[in-house]
Protein backbone atom coordinates (compact mmCIF):
# COMPACT_ATOMS: atom_id res chain seq x y z
CA UNK A 1 0.00 0.00 0.00
CA UNK A 2 1.26 3.38 -0.97
CA UNK A 3 0.43 7.07 -0.34
CA UNK A 4 -1.20 6.92 -3.74
CA UNK A 5 -3.56 4.06 -2.86
CA UNK A 6 -4.88 5.66 0.12
CA UNK A 7 -5.51 9.05 -1.73
CA UNK A 8 -7.48 7.43 -4.22
CA UNK A 9 -9.07 5.37 -1.48
CA UNK A 10 -10.02 8.92 -0.13
CA UNK A 11 -10.75 10.36 -3.34
CA UNK A 12 -12.84 7.72 -4.29
CA UNK A 13 -14.77 7.23 -0.84
CA UNK A 14 -15.21 10.77 -0.26
CA UNK A 15 -18.84 12.15 -0.67
CA UNK A 16 -19.93 8.11 -1.80
CA UNK A 17 -23.13 6.65 -0.80
CA UNK A 18 -20.64 4.49 1.19
CA UNK A 19 -19.58 7.40 3.70
CA UNK A 20 -23.09 9.12 3.66
CA UNK A 21 -23.66 5.65 5.19
CA UNK A 22 -21.20 5.08 7.52
CA UNK A 23 -22.14 8.88 8.66
CA UNK A 24 -25.55 8.07 9.10
CA UNK A 25 -24.67 4.85 11.24
CA UNK A 26 -21.95 6.80 13.53
CA UNK A 27 -24.01 9.30 14.02
CA UNK A 28 -26.90 6.58 15.34
CA UNK A 29 -24.59 4.43 17.53
CA UNK A 30 -22.88 7.72 19.14
CA UNK A 31 -26.10 9.04 19.58
CA UNK A 32 -24.63 12.53 18.57
CA UNK A 33 -21.64 12.82 19.70
CA UNK A 34 -19.40 14.78 17.00
CA UNK A 35 -16.09 13.78 18.62
CA UNK A 36 -16.76 9.93 18.42
CA UNK A 37 -18.36 10.26 14.97
CA UNK A 38 -15.38 11.69 13.74
CA UNK A 39 -13.24 9.58 14.66
CA UNK A 40 -14.97 6.66 13.83
CA UNK A 41 -15.53 7.65 10.01
CA UNK A 42 -13.00 6.83 7.55
CA UNK A 43 -11.05 10.12 5.49
CA UNK A 44 -12.19 12.19 8.32
CA UNK A 45 -10.48 15.14 10.09
CA UNK A 46 -11.27 18.58 12.18
CA UNK A 47 -11.54 20.52 8.55
CA UNK A 48 -14.72 18.07 7.79
CA UNK A 49 -17.16 18.61 10.51
CA UNK A 50 -18.82 21.01 8.50
CA UNK A 51 -19.64 19.00 5.63
CA UNK A 52 -20.52 15.98 7.95
CA UNK A 53 -22.47 18.33 10.17
CA UNK A 54 -24.60 19.29 6.82
CA UNK A 55 -25.14 16.09 5.93
CA UNK A 56 -26.42 14.83 9.34
CA UNK A 57 -28.70 18.03 9.74
CA UNK A 58 -30.04 16.90 6.38
CA UNK A 59 -30.77 12.98 7.08
CA UNK A 60 -32.33 14.50 10.45
CA UNK A 61 -34.37 16.63 8.18
CA UNK A 62 -35.73 13.93 5.82
CA UNK A 63 -36.01 12.02 8.85
CA UNK A 64 -34.09 9.55 8.13
CA UNK A 65 -32.48 9.79 11.71
CA UNK A 66 -33.65 11.09 14.90
CA UNK A 67 -32.44 14.12 16.24
CA UNK A 68 -30.53 13.70 20.13
CA UNK A 69 -29.46 16.75 22.12
CA UNK A 70 -25.92 16.00 21.69
CA UNK A 71 -25.51 16.91 18.07
CA UNK A 72 -28.17 19.67 18.35
CA UNK A 73 -27.34 21.41 21.26
CA UNK A 74 -23.54 21.00 21.26
CA UNK A 75 -21.64 23.80 22.53
CA UNK A 76 -19.36 26.63 20.74
CA UNK A 77 -16.69 25.58 23.62
CA UNK A 78 -16.76 21.84 22.67
CA UNK A 79 -16.13 22.63 19.23
CA UNK A 80 -13.54 25.08 19.85
CA UNK A 81 -11.58 22.66 21.96
CA UNK A 82 -12.05 19.75 19.64
CA UNK A 83 -10.62 22.06 16.61
CA UNK A 84 -7.64 22.63 19.38
CA UNK A 85 -6.93 19.14 20.06
CA UNK A 86 -7.43 18.42 16.24
CA UNK A 87 -4.46 21.50 15.82
CA UNK A 88 -2.23 20.06 18.19
CA UNK A 89 -2.33 16.48 16.85
CA UNK A 90 -1.58 17.51 13.66
CA UNK A 91 1.45 19.72 15.19
CA UNK A 92 2.77 16.78 17.09
CA UNK A 93 2.60 14.66 14.19
CA UNK A 94 4.46 16.80 11.80
CA UNK A 95 7.02 17.41 14.50
CA UNK A 96 7.69 13.41 15.17
CA UNK A 97 7.65 13.52 11.32
CA UNK A 98 10.64 15.63 10.96
CA UNK A 99 11.94 14.30 13.93
CA UNK A 100 12.37 10.47 12.63
CA UNK A 101 13.35 12.21 8.80
CA UNK A 102 10.50 11.11 7.32
CA UNK A 103 9.57 13.01 3.63
CA UNK A 104 8.47 10.10 1.13
CA UNK A 105 8.00 6.58 0.93
CA UNK A 106 11.77 5.54 0.25
CA UNK A 107 12.73 7.58 3.81
CA UNK A 108 10.15 5.46 5.63
CA UNK A 109 11.39 2.22 3.87
CA UNK A 110 15.16 3.78 4.98
CA UNK A 111 13.76 4.09 8.28
CA UNK A 112 12.62 0.48 8.68
CA UNK A 113 15.44 -1.15 6.97
CA UNK A 114 18.14 0.93 9.44
CA UNK A 115 16.09 -0.65 12.85
CA UNK A 116 16.21 -3.78 11.39
CA UNK A 117 19.61 -3.50 10.86
CA UNK A 118 20.37 -2.25 14.54
CA UNK A 119 17.92 -5.34 15.89
CA UNK A 120 20.06 -7.75 13.97
CA UNK A 121 23.04 -6.16 15.45
CA UNK A 122 21.68 -6.39 19.28
CA UNK A 123 20.61 -9.86 18.84
CA UNK A 124 24.24 -10.90 17.30
CA UNK A 125 25.77 -9.35 20.34
CA UNK A 126 23.85 -10.83 22.73
CA UNK A 127 24.19 -13.92 21.40
CA UNK A 128 28.14 -13.59 21.18
CA UNK A 129 28.09 -12.79 24.76
CA UNK A 130 25.79 -16.17 25.39
CA UNK A 131 28.49 -18.00 23.63
CA UNK A 132 31.31 -16.22 25.48
CA UNK A 133 29.16 -17.04 29.21
CA UNK A 134 28.72 -20.60 28.46
CA UNK A 135 30.22 -22.18 25.30
CA UNK A 136 33.53 -22.69 24.58
CA UNK A 137 34.59 -24.08 27.85
CA UNK A 138 35.02 -28.28 27.69
CA UNK A 139 36.19 -28.45 31.67
CA UNK A 140 32.81 -27.09 32.87
CA UNK A 141 29.71 -28.50 32.61
CA UNK A 142 28.99 -32.12 32.60
CA UNK A 143 28.29 -34.30 35.45
CA UNK A 144 30.45 -36.31 37.26
CA UNK A 145 30.15 -40.15 37.97
CA UNK A 146 31.40 -41.62 41.24
CA UNK A 147 32.19 -45.35 41.17
CA UNK A 148 29.83 -47.33 42.53
CA UNK A 149 30.22 -49.29 46.09
CA UNK A 150 29.57 -52.69 45.96
CA UNK A 151 26.54 -53.85 49.08
CA UNK A 152 28.38 -56.01 51.53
Amino acid sequence: ITVKDIEDFEKNYKDSEEELADIKAAYVDFEGDMDRILESVLCVDYTDEPRIRKIIEKAIDSGEVPSYKAFVKESKQKMSARKRRAEKEAREAEKTKEELGLGGEDDLKALIQSRNKDRKKEMDDFLAQLEAKYGNDAKKGGKKTTAKKGKK
